[in-house]
C-alpha cells in the first residue's frame, strides 16, 4: 500500500511546488554496458571482500551486465533575490548487486540497496543559500558540495566516466552536512575561496553521533583565460585510538593537501568547451597512527596520489578522452605497507548526438602492485559502452 502512495505523493507535491514557488525541476542519469576483459583469477570473484582492489567494473573475467551508476532527481527554489535553496535525490545501482557493504566501508560499496537488493534513492543535497550574505561572498548551510574536489571535477568534466581520483578512492566525501563561505578574494574574481566545515560523514547522510568535524579550505586562481590553479587543505578530527601497548591514547586525525592545474572548458561547459582540455593534479594525505607495522607499532599512514586527463574535439560533438592514474593508499618503507599501490587508464571517444546525450565507447585498464611475498597480480581490462543524458 505504502508504494501505491508514492507516485501520487511525488505528484501532489511537483504540482504543489510549481503552483506555489519558483520551483525549477531537473534530472539526469548515466550508467553502462560493461564487458570485463581481462581478470585476475585470485581476486575479485566473490564480491565484496575483494571488490574494493579494482577500480574497473566489479566481477571476474567475462562479466557483462547493463547498469545505471547515477539517477539524480532535482528541484532547486530561487525564494527570494536572497535565499535559494536545492533537494537533489540519488540513485544507482551497486557495483555489488545485492550485496551492502558495512557502514564505513572505504570506498563504499552498495549502500544505496534496500535488504532486497533493489535500488533505492537517498537525499544527496539539501541546503539553503544565502546569496551575496556579505559583498562577493554566499553562505551555504545543509547537505552540500565539499571544497575537496568540485572544482577539479568541473574541470574534468566527464564525471560520467569516472569520478576524480580523490573522489574514487574514498579520501574526501564529495557531500558532507554542515555550513560554508564560498565567493572571491579580488574583486575582478581572479582569486576565489571555499571554507566549510562538516560532520565528516563518509555517507553524508547519516546522522551524526559524535563531536569530531572536518574542516575544508580551497583557494581557486583564474590567472589567464581557459585557466586555473587550485591549492586545497583539509584537517580531519577523529577521536584518539589506543596505543598498541594499550596504556594510553594517541592521535588520528587526518591532514589532507591537493594541488590542481587545468586550461579548458569542460565538457558540460555551457559556453562550449574548449578544442583542448587538459589537466593534473596530485594530493597527499597523512593519518596520525593510521597503520599498524610489521613490528606490531603504529605508524602515520601516507597516502599519495596523482592524474593526468587530456581531452581533444575533433568537432564539436566529438572529441577523444584519456587518463592516467596513480594511487598508493601507504607510502611507508615497511612490508605492511608496500605491495599495494594501482595504477589507472581510462581512454574513450566521447559522441554528442544531441546536447543533453552522451555517447562513449571506452576501455578501462588497471594494474597492481605485487604483493610483498606474493604473486604477481594480472591486469584488469574492462570495455564499456557509456551513456548520459537529460530525462528534463
Amino acid at each position: 500500500m505504502q508504494r501505491l502512495l508514492v507516485l501520487p505523493a511525488v505528484g501532489i507535491f511537483l504540482v504543489s511546488a510549481s503552483a506555489f514557488s519558483q520551483a525549477t525541476f531537473s534530472g539526469y542519469m548515466f550508467g553502462d554496458y560493461y564487458y570485463n576483459v581481462a581478470r585476475d583469477s585470485s581476486f575479485n570473484h566473490t564480491p565484496p571482500s575483494y571488490s574494493g582492489l579494482s577500480a574497473s567494473a566489479p566481477g571476474p573475467k567475462a562479466m557483462q551486465a547493463f547498469q545505471f551508476r547515477r539517477i539524480y532527481f532535482t528541484m532547486d527554489d530561487n525564494i527570494s533575490g536572497v535565499f535559494s535553496t536545492r533537494l537533489r535525490l540519488e540513485a544507482d545501482q551497486a557495483a555489488t548487486p545485492g550485496i551492502t557493504s558495512p557502514v564505513g566501508t572505504n570506498p563504499p560499496t552498495s549502500e544505496d540497496e534496500l535488504v532486497s537488493g533493489k535500488v533505492a534513492p537517498y537525499i544527496k543535497e539539501a541546503w539553503l543559500r544565502w546569496k551575496n550574505i556579505f559583498a562577493g561572498s554566499n553562505f551555504t548551510l545543509g547537505l552540500q558540495l565539499t571544497p575537496g574536489f568540485a572544482l577539479t571535477e568541473a574541470a574534468w568534466g566527464n564525471r560520467f566516466l569516472q569520478r576524480t581520483l580523490m573522489d574514487q578512492n574514498g579520501i574526501v566525501s564529495a557531500f558532507d552536512l554542515g555550513m560554508s563561505l564560498r565567493g572571491k578574494l579580488t574583486p575582478d574574481s581572479m582569486v576565489n575561496y571555499w571554507v566549510m566545515i562538516g560532520n565528516n560523514d563518509v555517507t553524508s547522510t547519516i546522522p551524526e553521533n559524535n563531536k569530531y568535524k572536518r574542516y575544508y579550505a580551497n583557494i581557486q586562481v583564474l590567472p589567464a583565460t581557459n585557466w586555473q590553479a587550485t591549492a586545497y587543505v583539509d584537517y580531519a578530527d577523529a577521536g584518539d585510538i589506543p596505543n598498541i601497548a594499550r596504556t594510553g591514547l594517541v592521535l588520528n586525525s587526518a591532514l589532507t593537501e591537493a594541488l590542481f592545474a587545468g586550461y579548458g572548458k569542460s565538457s558540460l561547459s555551457l559556453t562550449g568547451p574548449t578544442q583542448t582540455s587538459v589537466g593534473a593534479e596530485v594530493f597527499m594525505q597523512e593519518q596520525s597512527n593510521g597503520y599498524k607495522t610489521s613490528s606490531g607499532n603504529l605508524a602515520a599512514r601516507n597516502v599519495l596520489g596523482y592524474w593526468v586527463y587530456g581531452e581533444y574535439y575533433f568537432i564539436p560533438e566529438i572529441s577523444a578522452v584519456a587518463r592516467y592514474d596513480h594511487f598508493d593508499p601507504n607510502t611507508g618503507s615497511d612490508n605492511a605497507a608496500k605491495g599495494d599501490s594501482r595504477n589507472y587508464a581510462l581512454g574513450g571517444i566521447v559522441f554528442r548526438p544531441d546536447k543533453s546525450v552522451f555517447i562513449s565507447p571506452n576501455l578501462l585498464w588497471e594494474s597492481y602492485a605485487t604483493p610483498v611475498g606474493g604473486t604477481a597480480i594480472k591486469p584488469s581490462v574492462t570495455a564499456r559502452l557509456t551513456f548520459w543524458y537529460l530525462y528534463m
